[in-house]
């Protein structure tokens, strides 16, 4: 019965392709489908990224298994140049083992995770807990004295929260269409400089709890239930702190902040075996293609981030985007579809330190921005940074690239795309999302999205996209956490994904002209230039 209803659904949705459309172009839809929903692979390949490899820290072990494994999959299936590109990064890290205790006044096993690319404890550590809240540097003069032989937990702790809306979403009709906003651009030069200088926070606390003598530091999740997620960005050679830290879950943390706010203030035992890896301090994007038939044409791109934190396996962020990217490239392959433009597959890395391997093959390939006397930016500050950099220099790829597509919003259902500003590829999309409708994709909205791999595409004129997914429980639960599993993944919505994903590169590499751009960007005048804002906003 169902093989009978998904070839069923195939012909349904091949009636719908519009008018204008070739038969070529209707055969194609129609191999597009069977594959990618007959004979699909999306499933065992996010189960081998999540189950097999696990967890894919930037410069781990795993990554680089992960580097390995999806370089063979690209070439098993017969796509061409594949390779990987390297970029500056830093240290490689990873958890052997974790355990965080309370022992008085009562023993109690903690939830709670080592942050990343802090120092291991070289075994069990023993000490009483103080309560330190600490957000700015001026909080450190309060607690001059106090922190010797202590863990220190940084977090003001608050009261709890309970939730308002249901865990688990998928997009109304009237919910779509509130998607449909044009956004004003909002540009702000002197925030940007704000948010520069406060990423030294991190290093100022760990260097003033060192010299306090304190022995560790924890801080408390930001969601209830458990979840704790144990980022960290100071992952650069030199820059890695010097105390173990870890992130204790909230239920857990304000059990401690009680018990020390009466007295006396309990002690914990902290097991952190964490390794780091300087064997190489290179990250590493891997790219793949399926050759067009005219050189001269340029490429089409799609992407997703195959880096993740290690608090679980990564599976919704982002091992099922990296899945339906790889999956799209394994449908075209199969089905033996010969595009007119080149068709480039990334999945890139450093995404969760602040999207560095995306924007490493902008400076590479497409443009850079700023002058050469300009500070050098490395980590978040990069990322914070090189945005409101001026001016943008095309480099000489520029114009190669056509459109490149983005998936990195867990694996919810593709339910349209996002045109980011971008007007004139409306109608074009709206064309090219109508036999999916029977799947339930079917908006186009002129919104603009941040905080995934397209950004820096975008940000020197590229035209840059990205996909609207059913939320299910990525945001409420899953993002970051430590229930980012395999099983939160929806089986049904990522073969349609990965279907319309190839199909949407396959019409724009076979597109008699390249999609419209968006102009290339020059510097903004201040949204607000009479504004005030607080140095420590």
């Amino acid at each position: 019965m169902r093989r009978f209803l998904l070839l069923a659904s195939t012909v349904a949705l091949v009636a719908t392709m519009p008018a204008f459309a070739q038969s070529g172009d209707r055969a194609q839809l129609a191999r597009i489908l069977d594959e990618g929903t007959a004979h699909s692979d999306v499933m065992p390949i996010a189960a081998h990224l999540s189950d097999v490899i696990g967890p894919r820290m930037t410069n781990s072990p795993a990554m680089r298994q992960a580097e390995a494994w999806t370089q063979a999959k690209f070439t098993e299936w017969g796509l061409r140049n594949v390779h990987k590109e390297g970029f500056d990064f830093g240290r490689g890290w990873s958890i052997v083992s974790s355990s965080v205790r309370m022992l008085t006044p009562r023993p109690i096993p903690l939830t709670a995770i080592p942050i990343a690319w802090t120092p291991a404890t070289n075994g069990p550590l023993r000490a009483p807990i103080i309560v330190a809240p600490m957000k700015h540097e001026r909080d450190f003069a309060k607690w001059h004295g106090q922190l010797s032989g202590k863990i220190v937990l940084v977090t003001l702790p608050d009261t709890g929260s309970e939730p308002k809306e249901a865990a688990f979403e998928r997009y109304s009709a009237e919910e779509l269409r509130k998607l449909d906003q044009y956004q004003q651009p909002n540009y702000d030069p002197d925030a940007v400089d704000r948010r520069v200088k406060r990423l030294d926070y991190a290093k100022k606390l760990d260097a003033f709890l060192k010299a306090e003598g304190a022995v560790a530091m924890a801080t408390m999740a930001y969601r209830d239930g458990k979840l704790v997620s144990g980022e960290g960005y100071t992952f650069g050679v030199g820059d890695t702190p010097s105390l173990p830290a870890v992130q204790i879950a909230a239920e857990d943390y304000r059990r401690l902040a009680r018990l020390a706010k009466v007295g006396p203030a309990p002690t914990l035992e902290i097991t952190s075996d964490v390794r780091f890896d300087d064997s190489d301090t290179q990250a590493y994007n891997v790219l793949a293609e399926i050759p067009g038939t005219d050189p001269k044409a340029g490429y089409v791109m799609a992407g997703a981030h195959l880096d993740s934190w290690v608090a679980a396996d990564g599976a919704a962020d982002n091992g099922a985007g990296s899945a339906m990217v790889m999956e799209a490239a394994r449908i075209i392959a199969k089905t033996g579809i010969r595009p007119k433009r080149t068709i480039r597959f990334a999945l890139w890395a450093g995404e969760e330190q602040g999207l560095l391997g995306s924007l490493a093959y902008v400076e590479k390939h497409l443009a850079t921005r700023g002058t050469p006397g300009d500070p050098k930016l490395t980590g978040l500050k990069l990322y914070t940074g090189w945005a409101n950099r001026w001016p943008i220099t095309p480099r000489p790829g520029w114009g190669d690239l056509a459109a490149y597509f983005n998936l990195d919003n867990g694996s919810g259902k593709i339910r349209g795309i996002y045109v980011e500003n971008n007007p004139a590829v409306v109608p074009i999309f709206r064309d090219w999302l109508a036999p999916f409708a029977p799947m339930g994709a079917t908006d186009v909205v002129i919104r603009k999205t941040g905080g995934t791999d397209h950004v820096f595409l975008q940000s020197v004129g590229v035209p840059g996209f990205q996909f609207i997914q059913d939320p299910l429980d990525y945001d409420s639960r899953v993002h970051h956490s430590s229930i980012d599993t395999f099983d939160h993944l929806k089986g049904d919505d990522m073969r349609q994904g990965a279907t319309i994903l190839a199909s949407f590169l396959v019409n724009a590499a076979n597109a008699d002209k390249a999609l419209p751009r968006p102009p290339l960007p020059t510097k903004p005048v201040a949204t607000d230039p009479f504004a005030y804002s607080d140095e420590e906003e």
